[in-house]
């Protein structure tokens, strides 16, 4: 079972850069984030025409995310439990189902949290708080659970090209690294860190000062897999080719493959 996570940046000014990668590279499930549009927008036919099934938690033009399978989909929640007031959509979850096996997976955009000692930087460390005691449930069911999307979190000074330049940046300040960090301590694996354990691994290149052609990136798009999932990776990469196609997205799709 491939599983792939991905940025897009807009699903009406991507759509056929976004089509053309799920041509290619034939993810079984994919969770996208940012479509930045309403459910009702979200141009459903067009994937389902892949042979997708499709579950949508938008906003109008914000954030927005949504899961796409060639598996059913099964108990689909919107929204990240702990906090009814937030109608920011930036978590969707469901259950995968194959012939042989069930997975939980999430597609889920963290606040950007910038800039520093504002609330949004207050909104993005509450956000990943909630997220760890939900992830907590979650992993008590001990099914496979994949707990991917955009956490504008770069974690270590290895996934920055330049790590002193995100120094004032809300995601590689000290507290955001930490609530990561105590996520990931629960038991979950960073898949693309598993398998890539060395620098040069980014998932986002800014669209200002030619920083794709200086490859001046940053890894900030995980995929984080519970025990259970963990044990039945068989490879995890970045699809950073993306980045170079007409009207990119400014992040890159991250999978891992899952041996059902």
């Amino acid at each position: 079972m491939k599983i792939a996570t991905w940025n897009i940046n807009g699903v009406k000014a991507r759509l056929e850069t976004v089509l053309a990668y799920l041509r290619e590279a034939k993810p079984d499930v994919i969770g996208f984030q940012e479509i930045k549009s309403v459910s009702e927008g979200f141009p459903a036919e067009a994937f389902e025409d892949l042979g997708y099934n499709v579950a949508v938690h938008g906003q109008k033009g914000f954030n927005g995310v949504a899961i796409l399978s060639l598996l059913p989909l099964e108990d689909v929640e919107c929204g990240l439990p702990g906090d009814d007031s937030d109608e920011q959509a930036r978590y969707i979850e469901a259950t995968v189902t194959s012939k042989t096996t069930s997975v939980r997976f999430a597609s889920l955009y963290l606040p950007n949290g910038n800039p520093i000692g504002s609330p949004k930087f207050d909104y993005k460390l509450a956000w990943m708080a909630r997220l760890e005691r939900h992830a907590r449930k979650v992993l008590k069911q001990e099914m496979p659970f994949v707990l991917a999307g955009d956490y504008n979190v770069i974690p270590d000074a290895v996934d920055a090209k330049r790590p002193d330049a995100w120094t004032s940046d809300a995601l590689f300040q000290p507290e955001s690294r930490a609530a990561l960090r105590r996520i990931t301590a629960l038991g979950f694996t960073d898949a693309v860190r598993a398998c890539h354990p060395g620098p040069g691994v980014y998932t986002f290149w800014d669209y200002q000062a030619g920083a794709w052609n200086k490859d001046d990136g940053i890894r900030i798009d995980h995929v984080l897999l519970s025990p259970q999932a963990a044990d039945r990776m068989t490879g995890s990469g970045v699809d950073r080719f993306t980045r170079g196609w007409e009207k990119p997205s400014d992040h890159a799709p991250v999978w891992v493959e899952i041996d059902e």
